[in-house]
């Protein structure tokens, strides 16, 4: 019996989320110094990079997080303008959706604008943070 291609592409998908999820959890047990974390974060986001180039639809979300982990990555590791163009990236995709990603996008950017001593940036990506989260409690 013979595949059917788009579930071949679906399966391949589905392995390819699973290993840049693998990816992600695999850098948040390494220390902030670990060569290994910051080589594994930047592997994700280059390969959710790549599928959500080819379905934005469906895999925007998972660029998103590795965009957000990369960030999160720098920032703990004293390099806050290394934070700041995944950050903002994230901020950005995850705003047309809104809801709980779009509110911890906002507050990792607001926290790089802090560490970057950018003191009203911060302070209004968290009040949108704060106002995300009260419009959608759920």
């Amino acid at each position: 019996m013979a595949r059917n291609g788009s579930d071949d592409a679906t399966r391949r998908d589905l392995q390819e989320v699973d290993a840049i999820e693998g990816l992600l959890a695999y850098a948040q047990t390494r220390s902030r110094w670990s060569r290994a974390a910051v080589g594994s974060v930047r592997e994700a986001v280059r390969r959710s990079r790549a599928l959500a180039s080819a379905d934005p639809g469906r895999h925007t979300p998972l660029l998103a997080r590795s965009l957000r982990a990369a960030a999160w990555l720098m920032l703990k590791r004293g390099r806050p303008g290394e934070a700041l163009p995944p950050a903002a990236e994230a901020v950005a995709l995850t705003r047309p959706a809104g809801g709980a990603p779009l509110v911890v996008c906002l507050v990792c950017l607001g926290d790089v604008y802090r560490a970057l001593r950018r003191y009203d940036e911060a302070a209004a990506a968290h009040r949108e943070a704060e106002t995300t989260a009260r419009a959608d409690p759920g």
